[in-house]
C-alpha cells in the first residue's frame, strides 16, 4: 500500500507560534501554554455537542466551527502532507459542485448548498489536522462533546416520543418517529451510532466498574435510535457493534480478555432482546416498528421509486458530465436520490462523483491498515472506523453528503491515521510528559 505522505512534512495554515517534534509535543519556540490547549480543548467540545442541533439555521454548529477553525489557525494550526489526498479530494469535490451550479445560479437554496458543502468539506480538514497533534486529549474533548450531545438528542426524541411534555413534544418528533433536536429521525439514528458504539466498546473491554454506568447510557442510546425507526441506522448499528467486537477480540491482550468480551457479547445481546421486547410490547412502538422493518416500503418500489430512480439517475448521469446542479433531482423525478453517490453525479458531474467515490475508497482502504496498530488510540481508532464503514454503506441508500457527524467522522479517521503511522514510525517510545499523556508517534509504512 502506497504511503500516504512524509509524515514530518508540514505546510502551514497560519503562522505558527508554537514548535512541536514528531511526536507532536512542544518542544522549542513559545511553549505551548496550558490555558491555550485548554481553550482548544474546550473549542473542540464544543464542536461535537454542537452538532446535535440542527433543527435552527444557522445551527449553532457553524458558529461554533467557524470560531473554532478561526481560533485554532490563529493559535497554530497545520496541515500536514500526510492530508494531502484528504484536502485534494475534498476540493475536487466542491469544484464540481461549484462548476455544476452555475446552471442554477439563479436559485438561492442552491448556491447555499454549495456553500454549506465547501464549509463541511473544511471542517472534515481541520479535525484531521486539530489530530495529528496531541491527539489523545483532543480526541477525547471531542468524542465527550459528541457523547453529551446524543444523549440529550437521543434523550428528547424518547420523551417527545411518549408525548411526556405534552404539545411541547411535538417539535422533537416527525410522522410518529423520534426526531429528537434534527429536522430527520434519519440523521438523528444516524448520529446516535458512533456514541452508541464507543459505549459499547467500553461495556466490552473497560474498566469493569464502569461497565454498568456505560451500560446504561448504552441503553438510552439504543433506545433513542430505535424509536427514530430508520432502517438504516439500525442497520449501521448493528453492523459497527460487529465490526468493533471482531477487532476487539482480535487485539485482546489474552485468552482471559477475550473470554470476557464473549460473555459480555452474550449478556448484552440477552439484555437488547429483553429490552427491545419491553419496547414492542408497547403498541405504537410495535405497529410502526413491524411496518418499517421491512424493505418494500411504497416510496422504495416501482419505476419511480427509490430503487428505480437510482437506475434512471445513473442513466441521467451519463449523458450529463456537468451533472443537473444541487437540489435538481427532485424536479426530474419527484423525489430526491437517497444516494450519496449518485447525488454527487447529478450535483456536480463527473468531477465530483468520481472525487467522492474516490475518497470513500481511499479513506476506507488507508484506514484497514491501522485497524491493529498498537497505538494509545487504537481502541477510539477501532470505533471511528466502524462508524465510517457504516456511514460509508449507508450513503448508498440515503444522502448523507451534508451530514454535520459524516464530516466529523470522516476527518477524524484521517488525523487518526496520520497520528497511527507516526507513532508507529517511532523506534523509541517516550514516556508521555504529564501535561500531555498519550502523544503521537509515528508509523512505518
Amino acid at each position: 500500500m502506497s504511503h500516504l505522505g512524509p509524515s514530518d512534512a508540514t505546510l502551514a495554515l497560519a503562522p505558527r507560534p508554537d514548535a512541536f517534534d514528531p511526536r507532536g509535543r512542544a518542544n522549542s519556540g513559545r511553549a505551548l501554554t496550558v490555558s491555550t490547549e485548554a481553550m482548544r480543548g474546550l473549542l473542540l467540545w464544543l464542536m461535537g455537542f454542537a452538532g446535535a442541533f440542527a433543527f435552527i439555521e444557522p445551527s449553532p454548529y457553524e458558529i461554533v466551527g467557524l470560531a473554532s477553525i478561526f481560533l485554532f489557525g490563529v493559535t497554530g494550526l497545520w496541515l500536514r502532507r500526510a492530508l494531502m489526498p484528504l484536502a485534494l479530494l475534498s476540493v475536487l469535490l466542491n469544484l464540481g459542485y461549484a462548476i455544476a451550479v452555475v446552471q442554477v445560479a439563479d436559485e438561492s437554496k442552491s448556491v447555499t448548498w454549495v456553500l454549506i458543502s465547501v464549509f463541511l468539506a473544511v471542517t472534515a480538514v481541520f479535525y484531521a489536522a486539530v489530530l495529528c497533534t496531541n491527539t489523545q486529549p483532543r480526541l477525547d474533548w471531542l468524542l465527550r462533546g459528541y457523547l453529551a450531545a446524543a444523549l440529550i438528542a437521543a434523550a428528547a426524541g424518547i420523551v417527545a416520543y411518549f408525548h411526556l411534555l405534552g404539545s411541547l413534544s411535538d417539535p422533537f418528533v416527525l410522522y410518529g418517529r423520534a426526531r429528537g433536536t434534527f429536522n430527520d429521525p434519519n440523521v438523528l439514528g444516524a448520529f446516535l451510532v458512533l456514541p452508541a458504539v464507543l459505549l459499547f466498546q467500553r461495556v466490552l473491554i473497560g474498566r469493569p466498574s464502569a461497565a454498568i454506568r456505560n451500560g446504561l447510557l448504552l441503553l438510552v442510546l439504543v433506545a433513542g435510535l430505535l424509536l427514530t425507526f430508520s432502517r438504516a441506522a439500525w442497520g449501521q448499528f448493528v453492523l459497527a457493534a460487529l465490526v468493533v467486537m471482531v477487532l476487539s477480540l482480535l487485539t485482546a491482550p489474552s485468552a482471559k480478555s477475550r473470554i470476557r468480551i464473549v460473555s459480555i457479547a452474550i449478556m448484552g445481546a440477552v439484555t437488547g432482546a429483553i429490552f427491545l421486547d419491553v419496547l414492542l410490547s408497547l403498541h405504537q412502538v410495535a405497529d410502526l416498528f413491524n411496518e418499517r422493518a421491512t424493505l418494500d416500503q411504497s416510496y422504495d418500489v416501482g419505476h419511480f421509486g427509490r430503487f428505480g430512480r437510482y437506475v434512471l439517475g445513473a442513466e441521467l448521469g451519463l449523458d450529463r458530465p456537468f451533472g443537473i446542479g444541487p437540489l435538481q433531482f427532485s424536479r426530474f423525478f419527484g423525489e430526491d436520490p437517497h444516494n450519496s453517490y449518485l447525488n454527487a453525479f447529478m450535483s456536480g458531474g463527473w468531477l465530483s462523483g468520481f472525487a467522492y467515490l474516490t475518497l470513500t475508497a481511499i479513506t476506507l482502504v488507508s484506514a484497514t491498515r491501522f485497524l491493529r496498530a498498537d497505538t494509545p488510540f487504537r481502541s477510539s481508532y477501532q470505533v471511528i472506523y466502524a462508524a465510517y464503514l457504516g456511514e460509508a454503506l449507508e450513503g448508498v441508500i440515503i444522502d448523507i453528503d451534508h451530514w454535520r457527524h459524516y464530516f466529523l467522522i470522516l476527518g477524524t479517521l484521517w488525523g487518526l491515521m496520520v497520528a497511527s503511522r507516526r507513532y508507529l514510525a517511532e523506534p523509541e517510545r517516550d514516556v508521555p510528559s504529564a501535561s500531555c499523556p498519550q502523544l503521537l508517534r509515528a508509523p512505518t509504512s
